[in-house]
């Protein structure tokens, strides 16, 4: 390797101290041995030298080399420092204010809701105003987290800039691969590498207001069923066993009804008795008021309960006389898995996601209104409003097994 061109203060700056000479040679330290990663001379590069054969260059060439990694860096630095701010300025504010406004939205919503309950639901209100209100707290220290996270991500970044830039501007190039050059190296690997450390923003639920926290299963049956609040209780409704049809037969406390294929014999007929369809009225009739009563369905896969005057013919085969296929009877009806709710020859389909255990009834014959609800989760399953004949009675069919009244 030839050391022609080395000169005195080879990469020394105006007014830099002399630079340091070769201890072995007294020349000045021109070259780079990257073999052994430190400043020559070009003695100890050239032929007989210590680092003949060795990877050799000019000094100013792994300067000028170490300088571009820093510029990099610096590049690197400045993009990520620029995507974190955009990330703190846009994403996080709006998200701040979106979960502002869905806590604001989902007190209205609780707030309308209980309204409508609020005698019986008070500590409801309070509990779930409490979670709505720490759920935004929540979601707004999360985001508050996260800007001192990405602060403190700055920071560190800005810091790691600092430092590349101040060795950038104020090592020249010898200062810069000196005795010192792996561990400025290192400095810089160091350096890049906690700069990689430091993960750009990603997208979190933690930073979204969670809109479940309204959620509650007593909010949900209370506001479904707000219209049972004022009643004392469940009627006891009981079946008139002189109503029953022939494919029926009665328990003895008369709220269960079993379908039997093979008519009875032993019931005696009469003018209040169903002759042919599988009907049965109960003995309690209704003129006003509000009324409520349950059924146990969860043995039968074909039944109808509903309301029906007392006009409802009795005798006979024909649709005067079959529950919802007559001006005289409003029922909910299930055959197999098809849910709907009949009357006069009419029936509207009911999507269902699953078979009900238990059917309630609320009649509001002031409000003119007939509601099925399911009592476990307090879903409406149907509600139909008219003027309603009076009066009114209970009336059941069974096609398969049994169903009871709950009492």
């Amino acid at each position: 390797m030839s050391a022609d061109g080395a000169g005195p203060g080879t990469g020394l700056g105006p007014g830099s101290e002399p630079a340091p000479l070769c201890p072995e040679h007294g020349q000045d330290l021109s070259w780079f041995c990257g073999s052994e990663r430190r400043p020559v001379c070009a003695a100890c590069a050239g032929v007989g030298g210590r680092c003949e054969g060795h990877r050799i260059r000019r000094a100013e060439q792994r300067a000028e080399e170490l300088r571009n990694k820093i510029v990099d860096q610096c590049e690197r630095l400045q993009l990520q420092s620029a995507g974190i701010s955009k990330y703190m300025a846009e994403v996080l504010s709006g998200k701040n204010q979106r979960a502002v406004s869905m806590a604001s939205s989902a007190r209205e919503l609780v707030i309308q809701r209980l309204s409508l309950v609020r005698s019986l639901c008070e500590s409801e209100e309070q509990r779930l105003l409490e979670q709505v209100h720490g759920e935004e707290e929540r979601a707004h220290q999360s985001i508050l987290t996260q800007r001192v996270h990405w602060a403190e991500a700055l920071q560190k970044l800005d810091t790691i800039r600092t430092s590349l830039v101040d060795m950038l501007t104020h090592l020249d190039d010898f200062q810069l691969i000196v005795s010192q050059a792996r561990q400025k190296e290192q400095e810089i690997f160091e350096r890049t590498e906690e700069a990689e450390g430091i993960l750009d923003p990603q997208e979190s639920e933690k930073l979204n207001f969670n809109e479940k926290c309204t959620w509650s299963p007593l909010l949900t049956q209370l506001w479904a069923t707000a219209v049972l609040g004022s009643l004392s209780g469940i009627e006891d409704v009981r079946i008139d066993e002189k109503t029953i049809s022939p494919s029926l037969q009665l328990s003895d406390d008369r709220r269960t009804l079993t379908f039997s294929a093979k008519k009875s014999k032993a019931c005696a007929d009469g003018p209040e008795r169903f002759d042919h369809w599988p009907n049965a009225l109960a003995a309690t009739s209704f003129q006003e008021g509000l009324h409520a009563w349950m059924v146990n369905v969860q043995n039968s896969c074909a039944y109808k309960v509903g309301v029906a005057s007392s006009q409802l013919p009795r005798k006979g085969s024909g649709s005067d006389c079959r529950l919802g296929h007559n001006a005289y009877s409003w029922v909910f009806s299930r055959y197999d898995q098809e849910f709907c709710f009949s009357h006069n020859g009419r029936h509207e389909p009911l999507g269902l996601l699953q078979c009900p255990v238990q059917l309630g009834v609320l009649l509001d014959l002031q409000a003119q209104e007939l509601l099925f609800f399911e009592p476990a989760s307090g879903t409406v399953l149907y509600s139909y409003r008219t003027a309603f004949p009076r009066p009114l009675r209970p009336v059941f069919a069974v096609a398969h097994q049994t169903i009871s009244i709950i009492h």
